[in-house]
């Protein structure tokens, strides 16, 4: 006698559906400590490839035609994977807009952080030879503005093209840890004496960064030419706010 075809069927599962089961099943055995699979680390690895290869994707693809003109299935093709793949890692069109702009802002950051984090500029300088430890602010400024054409979709955010995304831009992990970064480096040149110790370094960390961050807008929505000429104003506010002063005779 022949099988039921309807009662004995298996039921399908859609393949984003499986995809994700057997993903969230590795992940589930990856972080089991008694789990040591060769297999299971090669499915890992394989899936932290996959998801990298759609954010690289995602990042061009907002970049180039922004989030309303982009669809996730355009990502995939991009990426070179069936269009349901991506919803296997990103719940969905925003969750992965948000992650490449998280990615890609942070790695545009990156490229100046190491100016602020360099210790090689903060020794004590007599006040005669003072020049604003400015001199990493402005590396930092300008590095960001050299590099912007690298980081497209950070670009794009800085040119005011994707308005609904400003306000997680400001709130971006990187973005916490470069106002961090400054407000470490303001502390040691106070201790070094080499700006003001009444000033709290917090505060105009948090200063520094929000005129670089308007700097920027300016630079890439105006063009350099009608911006950069103002970096030595601007670093003559920040030595004039920063300067230890001198005591009167």
């Amino acid at each position: 006698m022949g099988r039921d075809s309807k009662k004995g069927a298996i039921p399908q599962i859609p393949k984003a559906m499986r995809f994700e089961y057997f993903r969230q099943l590795l992940n589930f055995y990856a972080r089991n400590e008694a789990v040591d699979s060769p297999v299971l680390e090669s499915q890992t690895r394989k899936g932290e490839q996959t998801r990298q290869a759609i954010l690289d994707a995602a990042v061009l693809r907002f970049a180039k035609s922004g989030y309303r003109s982009t669809s996730v299935a355009d990502i995939a093709r991009d990426a070179g994977l069936g269009g349901t793949i991506a919803f296997a890692y990103f719940k969905n069109k925003e969750a992965l807009f948000l992650a490449a702009v998280d990615q890609d802002v942070a790695a545009h950051i990156q490229e100046g952080l190491a100016f602020v984090t360099d210790s090689q500029d903060s020794r004590k300088q007599p006040e005669a030879d003072w020049q604003p430890e400015a001199d990493w602010q402005q590396r930092l400024f300008f590095t960001l503005v050299a590099t912007a054409e690298q980081h497209p979709l950070s670009r794009r955010l800085l040119a005011g093209l994707e308005p609904e995304a400003t306000d997680r831009v400001l709130e971006i992990p990187a973005l916490k840890e470069l106002r961090a970064a400054c407000a470490t480096r303001l502390q040691s040149e106070q201790t070094a004496g080499t700006i003001r110790p009444d000033v709290d370094p917090l505060v105009m960390a948090n200063g520094i960064v929000a005129i670089m961050l308007a700097l920027l807008m300016s630079v890439v929505q105006l063009g350099s030419t009608a911006t950069t000429g103002y970096a030595t104003e601007v670093a003559a506010v920040f030595a004039a706010a920063l300067r230890p002063t001198s005591p009167r005779n």
